[in-house]
């Protein structure tokens, strides 16, 4: 597999994951993925992406009572 930006070879390896999303900062440090052996670019697939959007989204809303109303 090819790297769509760079052409380079893809690799599994594992590499950290970092999201800011409303106030919260999430960073997972050892996720599986396809990583460009030239430029670092990692690709999930997807059941790391689907697992990483279920954590998110219970994140969000575990944290929507932190909310200030005005």
């Amino acid at each position: 597999m090819k790297c769509m930006y760079c052409r380079g070879e893809m690799k599994k390896d594992a590499t950290p994951f970092h999201i800011d999303r409303n106030g919260c900062h999430l960073t997972l440090d050892n996720i599986p993925a396809w990583v460009c052996s030239q430029c670092g670019e990692p690709y999930f697939e997807e059941r790391e992406v689907d697992a990483i959007q279920e954590l998110i989204e219970s994140i969000e809303q575990k944290t929507r009572s932190f909310a200030l109303t005005a």
